[in-house]
């Protein structure tokens, strides 16, 4: 019997009203803003109450390269908590928010899946409580105060072909990434000059809201955004077009976190949505910060594999927020593996299809997951390089071989970490209590002495390179377009002693997304650098990353649909 599609076994759960989870974390009715029966938000007075608790134990998951076989980091993340109710422990989720983007493009929603999802699914997919929708509003408004200014006399000498605060929208849309705005007249349509939509999880506003300690920090970093350049080359910052007060009211209800559950009943704060492969992609330091204050154990996920989301959380978010991680979880597939070590997307669907594979194909299967190790120990190297101590877990699939499971443990017993299987989608909780063990076990036995990787004072191009070398193992660093200008300007202004948020593919270590495993003898390539001042960090754009995604051939949305008797279908 086929096992039920991720939209069926969430609208079939049977949960519990959302009081009910805030009670397990200290919390009543009175403490809640309800957005329904099983979402709300927790006010920050009340998050205040919490400040002399002491910090629960910090668990990052995080993942090798991604690839078209999935690894599962978010499922595994969800399903760890699981696993650990059911050892007894007081366990908390704090996630990203979901983009609509990409739950309509190539990746589908990223809520979990099978058994192992927080609920409820199609709304924190969706809309959820509109925190991804007023970070775009308060961004817009910023970019119409900013072409209105320029209309309007100009006071701040503002050069319209030197405004670097772009739209945003929460959608896939390429066709946007180049526009040309202010046609039909200055009266009509003001002055015209190139500029760009991003998605909106790549919004510096987004960021600001996932790294704001509280509403006066919120009010201090977007006050800092710097939108545009003067005929003088001298930075145009948001507090000078005088809508910082107004951004905060739009954003008075997003900088709350979002107070949901697992299918079994574990808390979790779901919020910020950072972009990973652009923006830092991290859940907010307020979600964080008070999920430790509330629970024994808190598990975060970094988007995207180590080089990305995991590399921002320990020198972005945890140099912002004081964090330190006690254990990283390192997400890994049998298939994604194999496919890092040179099997085809075409040999990877003849296994879905074929239930027993000949002694032949066995043999070929396991040289590929061989050479795919070498994307993995790239990935444990990283976070050795943080302190953190790992525990690699194998998102189990029903094509995994007895041979190939004991091909990988065997293999980390020799790279010298801890290997633990998952089997969360399937069977939930009861799926991650081996992985659960090997997390509670690495963080009794192994002491984490966390650090971050570079010192913010450097040249931009020094920790440029320091990236470039440790994390990504290129060789060096060559700049094209207008990076080493961009560079040039960022340290004349002074605002150069600041965290890099590198903007690389994540489909590879490299910045070329057709690269799988973990090449050597290459230089990564930085063509435009942008200042994200509110934000606190700085973004280089690697190889050919776009700040918009565009739609696959066959977008998500075309398998999504509800029937008139409000029943959803083909969201996962």
């Amino acid at each position: 019997m086929a096992m039920k599609q991720d939209i069926e076994i969430a609208q079939e759960a049977k949960v519990q009203h959302i009081e009910k989870i805030a009670e397990k974390i200290g919390l009543s009715r009175d403490d809640l803003e309800f957005y329904g029966k099983y979402k709300a938000k927790v006010p920050l007075d009340v998050l205040k109450k919490f400040d002399s608790n002491k910090d629960g134990k910090l668990i990052l998951v995080t993942a090798i390269t991604a690839t078209k076989a999935g690894e599962g980091k978010t499922v595994t993340s969800i399903g760890l908590c699981q696993g650990m109710g059911k050892l007894g422990k007081k366990v908390m989720l704090s996630l990203r928010e979901p983009s609509l983007g990409p739950t309509f493009g190539i990746k589908g929603g990223a809520t979990g899946g099978g058994y192992s999802q927080v609920y409820p699914m199609w709304d924190i997919d969706l809309h959820f409580t509109g925190d991804i929708h007023a970070v775009g509003t308060a961004h817009n408004l910023l970019s119409a105060l900013v072409e209105n200014h320029v209309t309007k006399k100009n006071q701040l000498n503002i050069d319209p072909t030197k405004i670097v605060l772009g739209k945003v929208m929460d959608m896939n849309a390429r066709e946007l990434r180049q526009i040309v705005v202010g046609l039909g007249g200055r009266s009509e349509g003001g002055v015209p000059h190139e500029s760009r939509f991003d998605i909106t999880v790549a919004s510096e506003i987004m960021a600001i809201l996932a790294l704001a300690r509280d509403l006066k920090d919120l009010r201090e970093r977007l006050g800092k955004v710097v939108v545009a350049y003067t005929y003088d080359n001298k930075p145009v910052f948001a507090s000078q077009l005088n809508g910082v007060g107004a951004m905060c009211l739009l954003l008075k209800d997003a900088i709350l976190p979002n107070l949901v559950q697992t299918l079994e009943g574990q808390p979790a704060f779901i919020h910020g949505a950072p972009f990973a492969n652009i923006a830092h992609g991290n859940s907010s330091i307020i979600a964080t910060k008070y999920a430790l204050k509330m629970a024994d154990y808190v598990i975060t996920e970094g988007g995207f594999a180590a080089d990305l989301g995991a590399e921002k959380f320990y020198n972005i978010v945890c140099r912002t927020g004081g964090f330190k991680p006690d254990c990283a979880v390192l997400v890994a597939s049998i298939r994604a593996l194999k496919m890092h070590g040179g099997m085809t997307e075409e040999e990877l669907n003849a296994i879905l299809k074929k239930n027993i594979p000949t002694k032949e194909e066995e043999k070929k299967h396991l040289e590929y997951l061989e050479k795919g190790f070498a994307n993995l120990d790239k990935h444990i190297e990283n976070m050795r390089k943080f302190g953190v101590p790992a525990v690699v877990a194998i998102n189990r699939f029903p094509t995994d071989t007895d041979d190939e499971l004991a091909a990988t443990k065997k293999h980390c017993e020799k790279v010298g970490v801890r290997f633990a299987q998952s089997e969360v989608f399937v069977k939930g909780g009861e799926g991650g209590t081996e992985l659960g063990k090997a997390v509670l076990e690495c963080i009794e036995k192994e002491k984490s002495n966390f650090k971050v990787l570079y010192d913010v004072n450097l040249p931009i191009k020094k920790k440029i390179e320091i990236l470039a070398k440790e994390i990504y193992g290129a060789d060096g660093v060559v700049y094209t377009g207008t990076a080493s200008a961009d560079i040039t300007a960022i340290e004349k202004s002074g605002n150069d002693k600041q965290p890099l948020c590198m903007a690389k593919t994540q489909h590879s270590l490299t910045d070329d997304p057709s690269k799988k495993g973990a090449p050597k003898g290459w230089n990564l390539t930085v063509r435009e650098v942008r200042l994200s001042n509110g934000a606190g960090f700085i973004v280089p754009l690697t190889g050919k990353m776009m700040t918009i995604p565009g739609l696959p051939s066959v977008p998500a949305a075309e398998r999504i649909n509800i029937d008139d008797n409000g029943y959803i279908t083909g969201l996962n």
